[in-house]
């Protein structure tokens, strides 16, 4: 069997870290890994959460959720006022249910802000494509478009004849 040529993950002992750098460095870090952990119990679990911290230089650190009033009146009295979890409860499905609606409201600005875009983009292009297009026509495209301008003149003609044989004829103040 081969040997690791790393020490890999090992168990750390839990000991006292005697150089006052160090020992300040791992709270700092430590802090902010339970910190980190807290926020994602909170946002999966949606409970109340609490943490008072003092560092090794006697700083005092909290984290609280969604008050530390709250949290301190939930452990100081367990039996708390029913009429309060159900007021706490609503303000958070109400808080829940705006989120969503803004977050759905963002969404449908992007899809405008990209339609608009698109539209604009499209109506440039169309402006420039019917002239640029005629321009780079060569000979046989021109006699075709020659001959369809000629075809939907004699339609329009035609159509103009039925029109106004189907009409009455057109009183003297018609011209005005």
């Amino acid at each position: 069997m081969k040997r690791m040529k790393t020490t890999g993950r090992r168990k750390i002992p839990l000991v006292r870290i005697e150089k006052d750098a160090n020992r300040y460095s791992t709270f700092s870090k430590r802090r902010s890994g339970l910190y980190k952990k807290a926020s994602e119990l909170i946002r999966e679990n949606d409970v109340d959460f609490g943490i008072f911290l003092s560092s090794p230089a006697d700083k005092a650190y909290a984290f609280v959720h969604p008050t530390h009033n709250a949290i301190i009146d939930r452990f100081m009295n367990l039996k708390t006022d029913l009429g309060e979890q159900i007021v706490a409860e609503n303000s958070r499905n109400k808080v829940k249910q705006l989120n969503d609606r803004l977050n759905e409201l963002d969404k449908r600005e992007e899809v405008v802000k990209e339609r608009l875009l698109s539209l604009s983009q499209r109506n440039k292009t169309r402006d420039k494509g019917r002239w640029e297009s005629i321009d780079h026509l060569n000979a046989d495209d021109v006699m075709k478009f020659q001959a369809w301008l000629d075809v939907g003149e004699i339609m329009l003609k035609d159509q103009l004849a039925k029109a106004s044989s189907s009409s009455q004829s057109p009183s003297e103040d018609a011209d005005i």
